[in-house]
């Protein structure tokens, strides 16, 4: 009687453990595809893959215009906010070209080498674009990215999602997915052992 109870509760344990496998795999493949449709085309669609060192030509700040710079905008999302434009020499090429934050400010104000956020209070806003102004001002040489292929001129200072991010992104859903075939292999070492040990 004992013997039995033992091996009931010995199969729930297997049941479990093997249903706790098999979600972890489905998890890690939801991420993968989560992953796939959001970053990844981002990632390869970026031009701006080689870093190089820019050396700050000069700084100016517009008078305010409208953020963003797109024809399906909404006008509840359109604002306006002081223009900053920073010019440096592209020390691979030796071009003088205009910077941009990121892949994303270009496309929302390719006017502007900063665009900020949404916020209510202006005078925030308007104190945070001079203090950016403030430390190109301050730091001259930094490391930024352009387009080995030439198909944008221009530079940006940082990407949104750069190699170590992107393998960053992959880590967990990895380990999740090797975690859960251990688990899956380890039940069916089991069973194969019980099996094996009933049949001697």
């Amino acid at each position: 009687m004992l013997g039995k109870k033992l091996v009931t509760a010995q199969k729930r344990g297997e049941t479990r453990a093997l249903c706790l496998g098999l979600g972890m795999v489905a998890c890690s493949m939801m991420m993968y595809f989560f992953i796939g449709i959001t970053i990844v085309p981002f990632y390869t669609k970026s031009v701006w893959t080689t870093e190089t060192v820019c050396k700050v030509l000069k700084t100016n700040v517009k008078d305010k215009v409208f953020c963003p710079n797109s024809e399906d905008s909404q006008d509840e999302e359109i604002f306006p906010y002081p223009c900053l434009q920073v010019w440096v020499n592209l020390t691979a090429s030796g071009q003088e070209v205009m910077l941009y934050q990121t892949e994303d400010t270009l496309e929302r104000n390719p006017k502007c080498s900063y665009v900020p956020d949404k916020l209510e209070n202006s005078k925030e806003v308007k104190a945070r674009i001079e203090t950016i102004a403030s430390n190109f001002k301050k730091y001259q040489t930094f490391p930024c990215y352009y387009d080995p292929g030439g198909t944008q001129t221009n530079v940006i200072l940082s990407r949104l999602y750069p190699s170590k991010g992107l393998l960053f992104a992959f880590l967990w859903p990895t380990l999740m997915f090797t975690g859960g075939c251990l688990i899956i292999v380890l039940v069916k070492i089991s069973q194969y052992v019980s099996v094996l040990s009933a049949w001697q």
